[in-house]
């Protein structure tokens, strides 16, 4: 096995430690805040899973190396494109990294993965969340904006942006932001970000 395949594989399984470390340690830092679960589909799996040329799915790659301001270089490796419900799904080295989703308002939107966010770590689009808020994460909860601790400056409602946690800046999870920043930040009740994907869902538990 590659050994960036295995690092990556050890941050995931550092990353799942410490959620699953959080949500046993709900007890201990109750946190007041009203989330209400996100949706999440019944379990559906990769459809029409095939090899690509990185050349067949270069625009899709553009958009996302500049919208995320990531490497020029990814994508690099084996590239496989596949169906996951209505989402396009890039897998890189057997991985899933990369998925396009349209937007409520019916717009195409590229991203990474939590996978992909996690080996990548952009530094746009994040969204920060107190410890209190991680096991509703978890559980596929909407954001709510009590538990928003800070945010990119540059999020605007409809955007598709990530959730990371305060502490050690990980991913947890995607979806649509409801509002701009500074209300994303500084309001005390609602939601902030419409859950779409998170860890412990289907996808992230995908087998490669």
């Amino acid at each position: 096995m590659p050994l960036c395949h295995l690092s990556c594989l050890r941050t995931v399984a550092t990353v799942t430690a410490y959620l699953k470390a959080s949500a046993n340690d709900e007890h201990r830092h109750r946190h007041e805040l009203p989330c209400e679960p996100g949706f999440m589909t019944a379990p559906i799996g990769l459809r029409h899973r095939h090899a690509v040329r990185r050349k067949a799915v270069g625009p899709l790659l553009d958009r996302l190396i500049e919208d995320f301001q990531l490497d020029p270089n990814l994508g690099s490796g084996q590239i496989e494109r596949a169906e996951w419900g209505d989402w396009t799904v890039l897998l890189i080295n057997r991985i899933p990294w990369v998925v396009e989703i349209m937007s409520p308002e019916g717009r195409p939107c590229v991203s990474l993965t939590l996978r992909g966010l996690l080996a990548q770590s952009p530094s746009v689009r994040w969204v920060e969340v107190d410890r209190g808020a991680v096991p509703f994460l978890l559980n596929g909860a909407d954001c709510m904006v009590a538990g928003v601790h800070d945010a990119d400056p540059d999020i605007l409602a409809g955007d598709l942006v990530w959730i990371r946690d305060q502490e050690h800046k990980k991913p947890l999870a995607l979806g649509w932001s409801l509002l701009d920043v500074p209300e994303l930040v500084d309001s005390m009740k609602g939601k902030g970000v419409r859950t779409v994907h998170w860890i412990g869902d289907e996808l992230w538990s995908l087998e490669a």
